[in-house]
C-alpha cells in the first residue's frame, strides 16, 4: 500500500459537484493499493498513520498524533499511485490491485481508522472525483508498506 498523507486545515471530495466527504483539521490521504497487498499491509499502515506525530503541541513542535490532535481523515482511493512510467509516455497501472482486491482492503483501512475513534470521510471507489484541500505547513508524507 502506498499512502500520500497531507496535513490539512480542510479537505473535500466532490462527485458531480456534490460533496461526498469533507473534513477540517486532519489528514487528506490518497491511498494506492498494490496487487500483492493484504491484511498485514492495512494493519501496518493504519498503525503508522494513527501514530504519526505531525501536529503541533502547545510549544509549537510537531509532537502530536492525529488521535491526540483530535483530527479527522479524508480517505480517497488512488490507483494512479502505482503508475509505471518507465516505458513511453502513457502510464501503466498493472501493479494496482483490481477492484475485487482493492475495495475490501480500502474499506478495511477506513474501518480500522474509525475503530480508533478517528472521524473518517471517504470518496467513492472508482468514481471521477474532484478533491480540494488546504495543505497545512505544508506537511506531506509518503508511506509505502513495501519499504518497512
Amino acid at each position: 500500500m502506498r499512502a500520500v498523507i497531507q496535513r490539512v486545515t480542510q479537505a473535500e471530495v466532490k462527485i458531480n459537484q456534490k460533496s461526498v466527504g469533507k473534513i477540517n483539521r486532519g489528514f487528506m490521504i490518497l491511498l494506492g493499493i498494490h496487487e500483492s497487498d493484504n491484511l498485514d499491509d492495512v494493519t501496518y499502515l493504519v498503525r503508522k498513520i494513527s501514530k504519526l506525530r505531525v501536529f503541533e503541541d502547545n510549544a509549537g513542535k510537531m509532537n502530536l498524533s492525529i488521535e491526540e490532535a483530535k483530527g479527522s481523515i479524508l480517505s480517497v482511493s488512488q490507483f494512479t499511485l502505482y503508475a509505471d512510467t518507465k516505458k513511453g509516455n502513457r502510464p501503466s497501472f498493472t501493479e494496482a490491485a483490481r477492484p475485487e482486491v482493492a475495495i475490501p482492503l480500502y474499506e478495511l483501512f477506513n474501518k480500522q481508522l474509525k475503530g480508533l475513534g478517528i472521524l473518517v470521510e471517504t470518496g467513492e471507489f472508482g468514481a471521477d472525483m474532484a478533491v480540494s484541500l488546504i495543505n497545512d505547513g505544508p506537511v506531506t508524507i509518503i508511506i509505502d508498506t513495501k519499504d518497512k
